[in-house]
């Protein structure tokens, strides 16, 4: 069978979603590093979460801001809720499953640590929880959504609305998002440590 119609179709739609984006997203993108940039000037710490393949993208925009994106390490103290399958466990089994990352969040965060929420559909009680926690602990919120005005993108401090309804492209975008954040701390890091 052939199959290449459709992975040139796959491709060809991730590849328009992202021009969309470029359109679209780039000042809300600049606004997000602008609040990231500022935390980590005041030794702040981000914390991220996400269901599904969102929990994915938040352990791994984590894992590049703690390690590094492409030269020297970035070292930022990032944290995904969605980590820690025992507290996951625990929390989902003690206090149900909305409240696995706004009870981690209560337990860890600080006033003007940063929030970012990923969810493709924004309708994620559970992040949605995690929100009012963010909210009532004065820390900044970014968001990662879909196309539509949702809960979460009204109540986050910036919303970043990938131009979609599909969820796979959704998730490529997000993940496209986060390096960018990356490469953004990387260089602001490293200039920086340099002035030290």
């Amino acid at each position: 069978m052939d199959y290449i119609k459709h992975i040139k179709k796959e491709i060809e739609d991730s590849i328009s979603v992202k021009t969309l984006v470029l359109s679209e997203c780039i000042e809300d993108i600049s606004r997000a590093a602008e609040i990231l940039v500022r935390a980590i000037r005041k030794d702040k710490k981000i914390y991220l979460c996400g269901n599904g393949g969102s929990a994915s993208d938040s352990q791994h925009i984590a894992c590049e801001l703690i390690g590094r994106l492409r030269k020297k390490p970035i070292s930022i103290p990032a944290i995904s809720l969605a980590t820690n399958i025992p507290t996951l466990t625990a929390l989902a089994n003690d206090f149900g499953y909305d409240k696995v990352f706004s009870k981690q969040l209560e337990v860890y965060a600080n006033s003007g640590d940063v929030l970012i929420a990923l969810s493709t559909s924004g309708k994620s009680a559970n992040v949605l929880n995690t929100l009012r926690i963010a909210r009532k602990l004065k820390m900044r919120i970014i968001a990662m959504t879909g196309k539509e005005k949702t809960r979460l993108s009204n109540t986050a401090d910036i919303s970043i609305r990938v131009p979609s309804n599909d969820t796979p492209r959704i998730q490529e975008a997000h993940i496209m998002i986060g390096h960018i954040l990356a490469s953004i701390l990387e260089k602001k890091a490293n200039r920086d440590g340099k002035k030290k």
